[in-house]
């Protein structure tokens, strides 16, 4: 199979406004990813990152393996489409973040970044579907990106981040392109035999990590439970839930539910970690918020 059989995407199947099923995945979605930054912290305080993210997938690839549709048969020639996706959007993404953090990006900073993520998916689908965004979605993608500037300047400032913030990012960019490879593959399968398959190839890549740092950890119980709801919740349901939301609404639609992870991550970063939080970050929430609204609206089709 060539690369650009690999490397494809679809549009999502429910290209009207969001309905009350969108806004309720969009909205446990955003719970979900938004507070693992906090969990992540919890976990570094005695576990290695490569430790953390070794159990999460582990205990996400048990969660969702115990549902009896995610051994639901596969064609052979979508294998290594999963194969990538296990790589590109758990593997890699959820070893960097812990990483980030590790370096010392704030969890809500970590979040905020990771809000730049329906940006890179709405660039891999203009290149994949050989198509710009819609106008309406396209306004609302520049307003909501202009919003994570506005949350990312205040951290910006601080110069021995700059490393973790660029791994972050990096992170962020594979989400960008995962949330399009999944499109298709969940409108094929549905979203348990897909996310399923994707957490096993990831499982397999990074056990060697997670075992070589297993000597270096000492983990707390605190950092156990913050590992385990990484698991269950953070790579197993809201793994689910995205691919639903992308496969109804495609990736650039689906991707803002990424928009409302740094306003759940800078609350819990506040309440939970003391983390501090500027003028200009709240004012970047404000149009975070707005951009997510227009980039929800009904997608004309060209």
């Amino acid at each position: 199979m060539s690369r650009a059989q690999v490397l494809t995407t679809a549009r999502g199947t429910r290209p009207e406004a969001f309905g009350a099923i969108e806004w309720g995945l969009l909205a446990s979605i955003a719970l979900m990813w938004g507070s693992s930054f906090v969990f992540i912290d919890i976990a570094l305080e005695s576990s290695r990152p490569a430790l953390i993210a070794l159990v999460r997938i582990a205990t996400g690839a048990l969660a969702v393996g115990l549902l009896g549709r995610s051994r639901t048969r596969v064609a052979r020639e979508d294998l290594p489409r999963i194969a990538v996706l296990g790589i590109v959007w758990m593997a890699v993404p959820l070893f960097l973040f812990p990483i980030a953090q590790d370096l010392g990006v704030a969890s809500s900073t970590a979040g905020m970044i990771n809000g730049a993520m329906p940006l890179f998916a709405a660039m891999f689908a203009a290149i994949l579907l050989r198509r710009p965004p819609a106008p309406r979605q396209a306004g609302g993608l520049v307003i909501g990106f202009a919003g994570i500037l506005l949350i990312f300047m205040p951290a910006a400032k601080v110069p021995e981040t700059l490393l973790g913030a660029g791994l972050a990012l990096f992170a962020t960019v594979l989400y960008g392109l995962a949330a399009n490879l999944t499109v298709p593959l969940q409108q094929r399968y549905g979203a348990l035999p897909v996310v399923f398959r994707a957490q096993v190839v990831a499982l397999i890549a990074i056990l060697p990590f997670g075992l070589f740092a297993l000597p270096e950890s000492s983990p707390t119980a605190a950092a156990w439970a913050s590992m385990a709801a990484l698991g269950l919740f953070g790579t197993g349901l809201a793994f689910i839930a995205m691919s639903v939301l992308v496969g109804r609404a495609g990736a650039t639609r689906g991707a803002v539910a990424i928009y409302f992870i740094p306003v759940v991550a800078l609350i819990l970063g506040v309440t939970l970690r003391n983390e501090s939080v500027s003028g200009l970050s709240l004012a970047g929430v404000g149009l975070v918020l707005a951009g997510a609204w227009l980039t929800s609206r009904r997608e004309v089709q060209r």
